[in-house]
């Protein structure tokens, strides 16, 4: 199976080439600086040359921040290109599976998110992935869109990362502790996404590590696993204004995934543990 990945040089799609190896299948990774996915001409050109059985497709303008400014290029690659990859693949008869977002959501309520909920994002990103969404839905009769919240992974900034780095000249860090979902470890999505992608159950998907926490939390434990002596002091939203809105609600429930017959990613404390290792922090 030949498979092409998007995002190549970011967290997610740096991860599910490596995983595709493992299995023996022919992983095709590009990013922007390869294949410039808001030029439908560039985008026709390499698939249609390269012939993939199927594109998983992780590229995205993810600045949630800098969206709100930079509207056009936000949209440009977020809806236009993915409209480019969802036709060609189309024409090719391809597989295609699209990462969305918990931001899709606009975080009401204190229950996890259903895959049937009603979308209704709060900031231009999610506004933008929700549009890819329809997309992809109105492009092609079959597709994976798998929704997704707080990555992180090796090959890239995140915020795990940040804490870490962080921890090196404070002692005490103020951390949002009324916005709460599910961290999602790049290292077990890729095996998720490759698992799906040799199988038939399309459809929308949630998909993150096991177990919920506040952004807080996530500090606390990854000072705690790391071995850091930091106070994190939970602060509400209103305390820590940022450009663009964030749900409060992230939570995803996961329960499709687990009907389907998919395998559930690990819980996001052990997933963390496992993280910190592949940094070569030694776990505590």
């Amino acid at each position: 199976m030949k498979i092409l990945v998007t995002g190549y040089t970011g967290q997610l799609g740096f991860d599910v080439v490596q995983e595709g190896m493992k299995h023996n299948l022919e992983m095709f990774g590009v990013g922007s600086k390869e294949l410039d996915i808001t030029d439908r001409d560039a985008v026709n050109n390499y698939v249609e040359k390269l012939k993939p059985d199927a594109i998983i497709h992780c590229a995205a303008y993810t600045a949630v921040d800098k969206a709100e400014d930079e509207r056009e290029a936000c949209w440009n690659v977020n809806v236009d290109g993915t409209k480019n990859l969802a036709e060609v693949a189309k024409e090719l008869g391809a597989k295609f599976l699209y990462t969305s977002t918990d931001y899709v959501f606009d975080g009401k309520g204190n229950t996890p998110f259903e895959e049937t909920d009603e979308a209704n994002p709060i900031n231009y990103y999610g506004l933008t992935k929700f549009e890819g969404e329809k997309i992809v839905r109105d492009t092609l009769n079959d597709s994976f869109i798998v929704r997704i919240s707080w990555v992180f992974g090796k090959n890239g900034n995140n915020f795990v990362k940040t804490m870490l780095r962080l921890s090196e000249s404070h002692d005490e860090l103020n951390v949002v502790g009324d916005q709460f979902g599910s961290p999602t470890y790049t290292y077990d999505l890729a095996k998720l996404l490759i698992e799906m992608i040799q199988s038939e159950k399309y459809g929308v998907y949630h998909a993150s590590n096991e177990g919920y926490c506040s952004w807080a939390d996530f500090a606390e434990e990854i000072f705690k696993q790391s071995g850091k002596n930091v106070t994190v002091n939970a602060i509400s939203t209103e305390e820590y204004p940022t450009r663009a809105k964030r749900p409060n609600n992230s939570r995803l429930s996961k329960s499709k995934l687990q009907n389907k017959g998919f395998t559930l990613l690990p819980k996001w404390q052990d997933s963390l543990a496992h993280y910190l290792n592949e940094l070569n922090f030694e776990v505590k």
